[in-house]
């Protein structure tokens, strides 16, 4: 630790208290997430308050040394690596359901907050936040803001932006906007929260948040059909979509699926696990729910003769299902640092693009497995190799190829993950030039000294 570090360390260890810092080897021992830099700071503080957070940051501000402000480190993007020179500042000691208004159904909560806990606690009065993640035990309110999170019900509920009502934020110059709005009607001048949305921490640190919710459905009937391809996924899509219950619709093509077969061990009697695309739908609960659900798996097999499904018995069932499509960490274990993407289009493009880069990449002798969220053109490729198996030429390639086109089928590089440093040459060669500009000039209006979580999203210069 260089000393400028060490006296920085010294007055916030005054602010938070000695035993809310970890310094050298204790923030390397941290566990790092899913980004292995987002423990590389000689420095780690942990602020118990917004007051607390809004005194880091002036400290911090004062000395010249950046900031890099971190959730539960499940950004897959690079939006939390930190370097020795920075101070990373984690919200994990912010994180209650300080209120819930069960009447009004929003909730105001602490940004290290993860997502299963405001679950758990808005489901208590039957709601929930109208969003979801693999990752709910982790993932923390915050860093879903940072990130404009989307997941499993965002054809339903919409993204993160669409969740929330109000944010407080510590601004770079340790000033604190306080925007807790709890009502869904506000006229009244800039809403700008929506600045702070999406900006990964280059613009402030959100500390609170007012979440809206939703009425909590009973989990209905899962079912996982075999289908002969992306025309079929779309029909299917529209027949259930017209039970206006359907809750999640995830599909899966071939390579992802038989790696998440092997993995699992997974099978059912007559169901056909060579089709070339498997899709998940599960259902809202209640009365009349499996009558739906079965109007639905009969309709789709009598208009595709060759489909095949299985309709979950019980909860085991049910979870065995969506196991095959939720441990993405399985393929991370067998091939670390394996190449992803997160993109993003409208639904009618997703059997043309999902036939067309598939073909490509396994022309250069790859295995892509992709998967995705039907239900808002939401798609994730994984590159069935080690990253380290791949020299930077190779994935020039891997990403031409997935990135083709996407502009011009009117969607993104970027569905949900965000920016961070790994996709931030793509934003600087996908966005339009003036949205380039105005991001530069609000990133150097509200922090002049680049000293939120500098490197991501957007270089000011």
């Amino acid at each position: 630790m260089d000393a400028k570090i060490a006296a920085l360390a010294t007055e916030l260890a005054a602010i938070t208290g000695e035993a809310n810092l970890r310094r050298d080897d204790a923030v390397r021992l941290t566990d790092p997430g899913e980004y292995a830099a987002n423990t590389g700071a000689d420095l780690m503080v942990s602020p118990g308050s917004t007051a607390e957070v809004a005194a880091v940051v002036r400290a911090c501000g004062a000395a010249g040394v950046s900031i890099v402000p971190q959730g539960g480190r499940t950004g897959l993007v690079g939006g939390g690596a930190a370097t020795a020179a920075q101070v990373i500042l984690s919200l994990g000691r912010m994180n209650r359901v300080e209120t819930l208004d069960g009447v009004a159904g929003t909730a105001v909560v602490g940004a290290g907050a993860t997502l299963a806990s405001l679950q758990e606690a808005a489901g208590a009065q039957g709601l929930g936040p109208g969003i979801d993640l693999p990752s709910r035990g982790t993932a923390t309110i915050g860093g879903m803001i940072a990130t404009n999170a989307g997941g499993l019900e965002a054809h339903r509920h919409g993204v993160m932006r669409h969740r929330i009502l109000g944010l407080e934020v510590v601004l770079a110059d340790g000033r604190i906007l306080n925007d807790l709005s709890q009502v869904l009607k506000v006229s009244a001048g800039y809403d700008l929260k929506h600045l702070f949305i999406g900006a990964e921490g280059t613009l402030g640190v959100v500390t609170r948040a007012v979440i809206r919710l939703v009425p909590l459905q009973p989990q209905g009937p899962v079912m996982m059909l075999s289908l002969p391809g992306g025309a079929a996924m779309l029909e299917t899509m529209r027949i259930a979509r017209q039970t206006g219950r359907l809750r999640a619709s995830e599909a899966m093509w071939k390579g992802f699926f038989d790696f998440g077969i092997a993995d699992k061990g997974w099978s059912a009697p007559d169901y056909d696990l060579d089709a070339p695309l498997h899709f998940i739908l599960e259902f809202e609960g209640g009365e009349g729910a499996d009558d739906a659900a079965g109007e639905v798996f009969e309709a789709v097999i009598d208009q595709f003769p060759d489909a095949t499904g299985v309709l979950a018995q019980s909860l085991a069932q049910a979870e065995a299902i969506w196991a095959l499509r939720e441990d993405t960490q399985a393929i991370f274990r067998a091939y670390p640092a394996a190449p992803s993407f997160d993109v993003s289009m409208p639904i009618s493009e997703l059997p043309d693009y999902a036939a067309r880069t598939e073909a490509a990449l396994s022309a250069l002798g790859l295995t892509p497995m992709t998967f995705g969220h039907v239900g808002d053109g939401n798609l994730h490729i994984i590159i069935r190799e080690a990253g380290a198996t791949l020299d930077a030429s190779r994935m020039q390639e891997i990403e031409r190829i997935v990135m083709a086109g996407l502009v011009a089928r009117g969607g993104s590089f970027s569905a949900e993950h965000g920016v961070g440093t790994k996709r931030r040459h793509l934003l600087d060669a996908e966005a339009d030039p003036v949205k380039l500009a105005l991001m530069a000039q609000i990133k150097t209006l509200l922090d002049p000294q680049n000293l939120m979580n500098p490197g991501k999203v957007i270089d000011p210069t």
